[in-house]
């Protein structure tokens, strides 16, 4: 009898692929992890218990078929492991590099929860696609088809690039409008480079593009091209400009020089990175003590870049503990690892400085009862206030939408009170005829695997809406 493939957890240890040293990844902004090799993949994909309720599976928002590529990938059959995985996610590689797996499928894995160490899914999901690049097995979107309806997207982003992916598969004419010079949204110029490489985007929006999907660039809507147009254009519309508007804070000193956000600071980054000529001068953290303000994913690629920067120290302030910063601690542990210092329970208050920051009044804070979310509240310490030196201080407090009725002169399309589009969250249909909306315009700032999941689900529906009007106008 042949042995069983799978299941060999308990001899077989987790294994993440090798990370770069420390000292070595944080002169570049290359990614830190290695690849798998095929027989470390097949190793760690053996690991897997294929048990009955796949929670990985159940806790992936695009309900990746988890456990099968996982068995494929453990019996070297890596091409039919891909197309598995290619199957519900237009962008497993990009996934398998920033989806905050602890969080999500690896977080929820059994054998993580019966002490044996999560199966490392993400790994072997990045090693697949890319892989399948290698080998070809990407192959162009052809459709067998062209139809007369055309679709129009507002941000690419991974919302919008995701819809656009299944539109353009099923015939439709699709363009996608951005304000940016390059596609890509946050993908492109709001994660460093050493998460995710820009070829591995700039790749998949070439195959969009040689599908036929046209990509307006610098482009903003309700600017130089009127939402009315794009409706009075198009047989739908998506809006799936993701949120943009940085969260800001008060108290005194907070128009010093040397204080900025940091979508700024990381865009600024990634333009120089691809070479282009921007001004960084107030971004740029060489010979500075840099402080970071906020514990998430955005302020993590902050420090990380920072310490490239050749900053002379870097800290990170939170109000809370590290147990309830809401970033990953996979992300947490790489900073610390390169040199970034974390200073849990505690808050800005102000700001030092006569015309430039010099300094965070900061206060020491401790967690108290459970808030309206459940996490522990932060209280402050009475007369514990103490002043951090910073030479560059980089807010990164979350973001927020911008007034899209105001911006797209458009009052009729209904948001909520906290500014998002008001979208069904099953049909995604907003409160105008014909336009749909997903990812973060919708759910407040959240995870590019979410945006993924809505911009594919709309474009399912949007789908389904066209063809009910064709079979009516037929009649």
């Amino acid at each position: 009898m042949a042995r069983q493939p799978m299941l060999k957890f308990v001899d077989v240890a987790r294994d993440m692929p090798e990370k770069r040293d420390a000292a070595d990844r944080a002169k570049d902004y290359h990614e830190i992890y290695a690849e798998f090799a095929a027989a470390k993949a097949a190793e760690q994909s053996s690991r897997c218990s294929q048990c009955g309720v796949p929670y990985c599976q159940n806790h992936c928002p695009l309900h990746n078929n988890i456990p099968d590529w996982l068995s494929l990938t453990a019996t070297g059959r890596l091409q039919e492991a891909y197309e598995v995985s290619q199957a519900t996610n237009t962008f497993p590689e990009i996934c398998g590099r920033i989806c905050p797996q602890d969080r999500l499928c690896e977080g929820n894995c059994v054998i993580e929860q019966s002490g044996h160490g999560t199966v490392t899914i993400g790994a072997v999901e990045k090693y697949l696609t890319d892989l399948a690049w290698e080998n070809g097995w990407v192959k162009p979107i052809a459709p067998t088809v062209d139809r007369a309806e055309t679709i129009g997207i507002i941000g690419a982003g991974p919302g919008g690039l995701a819809a656009a992916d299944v539109l353009r598969r099923q015939g439709f004419g699709v363009t996608v409008y951005d304000r940016n010079d390059r596609a890509g949204g946050l993908m492109t110029y709001g994660i460093p480079s050493f998460k995710l490489e820009k070829d591995v985007v700039m790749r998949r929006i070439k195959q969009l593009t040689d599908a036929g999907v046209e990509i307006v660039t610098n482009c903003n809507v309700g600017t130089d091209i009127s939402f009315t147009a794009l409706r009075e254009k198009h047989n739908a519309v998506l809006i799936a400009t993701g949120v943009y508007k940085s969260r800001d804070l008060a108290g005194p000193g907070a128009g010093l020089k040397g204080i900025v956000k940091a979508l700024d600071y990381l865009t600024t980054s990634n333009h120089l990175n691809f070479g282009d000529n921007v001004d960084a001068t107030e971004f740029d953290a060489k010979d500075k003590k840099v402080v970071v303000i906020g514990g998430g994913d955005t302020a993590m690629d902050c420090v990380r870049t920072a310490i490239r920067q050749g900053a002379t120290s870097v800290k990170c302030l939170y109000r809370r503990d590290r147990e309830n910063m809401p970033g990953s601690q996979r992300e947490t542990q790489n900073a610390e690892e390169e040199g970034v210092e974390f200073v849990w329970l505690t808050a800005p208050k102000g700001f030092v400085g006569d015309d430039v920051v010099t300094g965070v009044r900061a206060a020491k804070m401790r967690l108290g009862p459970p808030d309206a979310t459940g996490r522990r509240a932060p209280e402050e310490i009475a007369g514990a206030d103490y002043t951090e030196e910073a030479d560059l201080v980089i807010k990164a407090l979350g973001f927020e939408p911008e007034d899209l009725p105001e911006m797209f002169s458009e009052p009729d399309l209904a948001v909520t009170r906290w500014g998002t589009v008001k979208a069904n969250f099953t049909t995604f249909e907003t409160s105008l005829p014909d336009v749909y909306a997903v990812g973060d315009i919708v759910r407040g700032a959240s995870l590019v695997v979410w945006a993924i999941s809505d911009g594919r689900g709309a474009a399912e529906k949007i789908i389904a809406d066209l063809n009910s009007k064709s079979a009516i106008a037929a009649e």
